[in-house]
């Protein structure tokens, strides 16, 4: 008989569900619209009713669900399996584990869902045989996590490495902290957006306005590239300017607790590979303290799309099989 392991990342537009077999293979899975300003109780009868379609429309026996992971953004009490706070949800220490534990009768574990994203590169992805992994994500916001020896880093009830909650530079840019100059103020994608609209307002990135205008939400990844690609040079210089942000909050986790790959993922980061990675590569080098180097590898995701509910499938696995905590 099979055993089948769930995994889901629950995003604030989207969510996609992925089952698992014990070889770490996908054989199934299936996506639809969070639909996340319905509240709790609806986003979690959304949960557990797509779990159930991507069974059944799998011919899938859900009777041999062994264990669901759920990767959900912001900070999460892992032991209680508690959504601490999720802004893009509206959703406020939720209890997700109980809720979804009674609708679909298994184990379920909640994690942040970087913490999932880092997990699942460090298991099958683009971390295999790292003693230890950190992750940064640059998104709308950007997320961070840390795997260590097979166990996700975390405080003593919440979910940690919010790096992008770090201060990084003096200036005066805010995102929705009070504390101004924050690794996501400077370098996320939503930050990106916003300077290259005024470019675009400007006249200085044509290819820019008359692909999207100066609207912001409509600034996104694939849009960046193609503007780049086309020739907007002041583009490719904000982008540049990001990319070196994160590269100094690279340098800031090699001295601080030097992991052997630094995983960068995300949109915004698989859109413009090359540039980015470059630009992350060359200021980490370039500032590290000497004894650092050669000592980490700063890699892109393996995974894409996957790594998130990939690793909240493997997490579940593990905490199904052998519980076990990693505490700072």
């Amino acid at each position: 008989m099979t055993q089948f392991y769930c995994g889901f990342d629950l995003g604030g537009t989207k969510m996609l569900c992925v089952v698992m077999d014990e070889k770490q293979k996908i054989v199934a899975r299936k996506r639809k619209k969070t639909k996340g300003t319905e509240g709790a109780q609806a986003g979690v009868t959304r949960i557990a009713d797509l779990v159930r379609e991507t069974f059944a429309e799998n011919a899938l026996p859900i009777n041999d669900l062994k264990s669901l992971g759920v990767g959900c953004p912001g900070p999460v009490d892992m032991d209680q399996g508690i959504v601490n706070v999720a802004v893009n949800l509206g959703w406020k220490n939720v209890s997700l584990a109980a809720m979804l534990e009674d609708a679909l009768d298994c184990p379920v574990s909640v994690l942040n869902d970087v913490d999932a994203g880092v997990y699942g590169e460090y298991c099958a992805g683009a971390a295999i045989g790292a003693r230890s992994v950190a992750g940064i994500f640059p998104g709308t916001g950007i997320g961070g996590g840390f795997v260590y020896e097979g166990q996700i880093l975390r405080g003593r009830r919440s979910s940690c490495m919010e790096i992008g909650h770090t201060k990084i530079a003096s200036t005066n840019r805010t995102s929705g902290v009070d504390m101004p100059g924050t690794l996501e103020s400077e370098a996320s994608r939503l930050a990106i957006a916003a300077e290259c609209a005024k470019l675009a307002y400007r006249g200085e990135a044509p290819n820019l306005l008359r692909a999207v205008g100066t609207d912001i939400a409509q600034i996104r990844s694939k849009v960046l590239a193609a503007s780049i690609r086309d020739g907007d040079k002041a583009v490719e210089n904000v982008v540049r300017q990001a990319a070196q942000t994160v590269g100094y909050a690279v340098v800031n986790l090699v001295h601080m607790l030097c992991p052997e790959v630094i995983i960068l993922g995300g949109g915004l980061v698989e859109a413009l590979e090359g540039l980015y990675l470059d630009e992350v590569n060359r200021i980490a080098k370039k500032n590290i303290l000497p004894c650092y180097s050669g000592m980490f590898d700063v890699k892109m995701a393996k995974l894409g799309d996957d790594a998130g509910a990939m690793g909240a499938a493997l997490w579940g696995q593990k905490k199904s099989v052998a519980p076990a905590v990693a505490v700072i």
